[in-house]
């Protein structure tokens, strides 16, 4: 009878601090999803906040990124200049360090390419679900919505 005991017990035991541990797995594997989805892709701006882009057609510098995971660093364009800089992405968190861009004179007055530099610039989270990437701030508003290329895929 006591060597039951002793045997419930020992598996009783076994089985509760098996179940306390936690399963890191679960979220480097969140974390590894998203990235994925996120890197290596050449993103085209849709919306700016709730207003959809709209460019003349034959329009060459589209408000565009791209996140290389190699160099951890981003690329792209505003609808006017070429950007460039450094970015640091966990499962749901972006952050934006050491941005420049090139100081084209742009024909267009559409004001695209400030509204997309000052949306990028606060920036905290992102989402991305399939071909569609949302750049989020603090308070999980939507600045940019993108749409990745089917050339770049």
């Amino acid at each position: 009878m006591l060597k039951k005991l002793l045997a419930v017990g020992i598996l009783t035991a076994t089985v509760a601090f098996t179940g306390c541990e936690t399963m890191p797995g679960a979220s480097a594997s969140i974390e590894t999803a998203n990235l994925v989805q996120l890197q290596n892709k050449t993103w085209v701006a849709t919306h700016i906040g709730n207003t959809e882009i709209r460019l003349p057609a034959g329009e060459q510098n589209v408000p565009s990124l791209q996140f290389d995971s190699a160099t951890q660093r981003v690329s792209g364009a505003d609808g006017c200049n070429r950007l460039m800089g450094q970015y640091t992405a966990g499962s749901d968190t972006l952050a934006f360090a050491q941005m420049a861009e090139t100081m084209m004179a742009c024909g267009n007055n559409t004001n695209i390419s400030q509204q997309f530099k000052q949306a990028l610039a606060k920036v905290t989270n992102y989402q991305v679900y399939g071909k569609t990437l949302k750049l989020l701030d603090r308070n999980g508003n939507v600045l940019i919505q993108l749409s990745s290329s089917p050339k770049a895929q």
